[in-house]
């Protein structure tokens, strides 16, 4: 589903990404993991096509994100930590925006907000203008934009920032859910005890370099997510 082949991205004489490689299959959700500045978000944002890259390749289902940037977007949602929406719209006009954009049918449209903002209780909000929504709430209404089309990929930037205990569980459920009917996710996070529960991979990253990566049960072993997180960071590796 989502292959990242020896991915390096500099910024002037800083390498933000060195020679990084994932592999993620169909049905497995990976946390991304990494101290800030770490190089997550400059991966992510590669992988959607937003930021491009020096070398190496980026795969999504088997195309090309530099040469079939198009087609590979057509399989993936990107949900960013801080969603950038037009406010002056109200809800349910930004997600009709959406599907036109992805040509999403009437009935396909109807079916899956529908959906999605009552698992996340967003439905009486459509109607109102973005511009009165919480954080948390624009957060939501992202995930379900993002879910609109169906992607089978879905990169997610710590997703969980900002969001109370509900809203979070809420969107726990949709992400086990989308990996359930065969999509993936990767995502970057912070909050270990969560990603250890949830996912099936975890990728640990420093100064733009993989330290390790794997199952979550090969990763952590006997101890915690944290636990091995912090021992990493205390060597020189990290």
């Amino acid at each position: 589903m989502l292959r990242i082949e020896h991915l390096t991205k500099r910024y002037g004489e800083k390498c933000a990404v060195d020679d990084l490689s994932v592999h993620l299959r169909s049905g497995e959700l990976c946390a991304f993991i990494g101290h800030n500045g770490a190089g997550k978000t400059t991966t992510l944002k590669a992988c959607c096509g937003i930021l491009s890259f020096d070398e190496g390749e980026i795969y999504i289902d088997g195309k090309s994100i530099a040469k079939d940037p198009i087609e590979c977007k057509k399989q993936l949602a990107y949900l960013p930590d801080n969603p950038d929406l037009y406010e002056y719209l109200t809800g349910i006009g930004y997600l009709n925006f959406i599907c036109d954009i992805f040509g999403v049918g009437k009935a396909d449209r109807a079916e899956r907000i529908g959906h999605f903002s009552e698992l996340l209780e967003l439905t009486t909000e459509l109607n109102d203008p973005i511009s009165s929504y919480s954080h948390g709430m624009k957060q939501k209404l992202a995930l379900i934009a993002a879910l609109a089309h169906q992607p089978k990929l879905l990169l997610m930037d710590e997703p969980f920032v900002g969001l109370d205990p509900k809203a979070s569980h809420q969107l726990k459920q949709v992400m086990r859910e989308h990996c359930e009917n065969g999509g993936a996710i990767f995502y970057s996070t912070h909050v270990l005890e969560v990603a250890e529960k949830l996912c099936d991979r975890v990728v640990i990253i420093k100064d733009g370099k993989l330290v390790i990566s794997g199952t979550m049960e090969e990763v952590k072993g006997d101890t915690s997510l944290e636990n091995v997180f912090l021992e990493l960071e205390d060597d020189n590796v990290m």
